[in-house]
């Protein structure tokens, strides 16, 4: 096909030695599939900020560290300058989330580079060496669904052990390969320590991974991973490898009203977003 002009630049370099075919097109980036060498990846061209409809919001960004401190001086005010360091800093928080993750143990597509907005990276593949489908486009069997689950769970550990949470962890950023799931889409990425939503935003990964893999097996829908996970690393006991029960004793103090106002919130927004989500991959189709 015809060379897009944002991987043209990767061409010159010697990056990318063909361009085969366009992946996608979704609300942040569209994926293209490359030939590097005998190599077939997946090309990420992220989309200009005015053109993207999944918004910047302070609680993602929230905690996030810039090592230069003109830097940081500058995405705080509102100039050109600041909003253009503001840009970079968001789209090279995938990047950074990806070689940390998968410096983890953690089952992320392996990244090769990122050149001017595109990021080059490991094409996830099913049995047959085609593009793997994502997770809400498989119908699993009982025990397939426990498998992922429980696959899925070990790598939110595995993520919060190394500081991170996805954010926006659901069934259409998880591929399944030809045995594993894999966890994509990491522009949003949280840092744990750092992010007054962090609780809140584990909780609601984890649940989204409850609620869909609740439905080829109903018996997860009983666990409560996320208060567990987050009670471990609250308590300093997280670790890679931390063993799981999938059971929590939840505190029957009363409830505090302004915070159960935030969750009742935070779950419409999930819905919302959710709609847009199925919305979005009805078009793509």
């Amino acid at each position: 096909m015809k060379i897009p002009k944002r991987l043209q630049p990767l061409v010159d370099e010697g990056m990318v030695d063909e361009v085969l075919y366009q992946l996608m097109s979704g609300k942040e980036a569209q994926v293209f599939v490359v030939r590097c060498g005998d190599q077939v990846r997946c090309a990420k061209v992220y989309k200009e900020a005015q053109k993207r409809s999944f918004k910047q919001a302070v609680q993602y960004q929230e905690g996030r560290k810039v090592r230069n401190s003109r830097r940081a001086r500058a995405m705080s005010k509102k100039t050109r300058y600041g909003q253009k360091e503001q840009e970079d800093a968001w789209l090279n928080a995938e990047v950074d989330a990806l070689y940390r993750l998968a410096d983890a143990g953690v089952r992320v597509p392996e990244p090769f580079g990122f050149v001017d907005g595109v990021l080059l990276m490991e094409m996830i593949a099913d049995s047959e060496g085609k593009a793997a489908p994502r997770l809400d486009d498989v119908t699993l069997t009982p025990e397939q669904a426990r498998s992922y689950h429980s696959k899925v769970i070990a790598d939110v550990v595995r993520m919060l052990s190394a500081g991170l949470i996805h954010g926006d962890l659901s069934e259409f950023n998880v591929l399944v390969d030809a045995t594993d799931p894999v966890i994509i889409d990491l522009p949003q990425a949280v840092n744990a320590a750092g992010n007054n939503s962090a609780e809140r935003m584990l909780e609601r990964d984890v649940d989204n991974m409850r609620r869909y893999f609740g439905r080829f097996a109903p018996e997860l829908l009983n666990t409560d991973y996320g208060k567990e996970i987050w009670a471990l690393y609250e308590a300093g006991d997280l670790h890679p490898d931390s063993q799981l029960t999938g059971c929590f004793e939840h505190d029957t103090e009363s409830a505090n009203v302004d915070e159960l106002l935030d969750v009742i919130e935070a779950a419409k927004e999930e819905e919302w977003e959710r709609q847009e989500r199925l919305r979005d991959a009805e078009d793509e189709d």
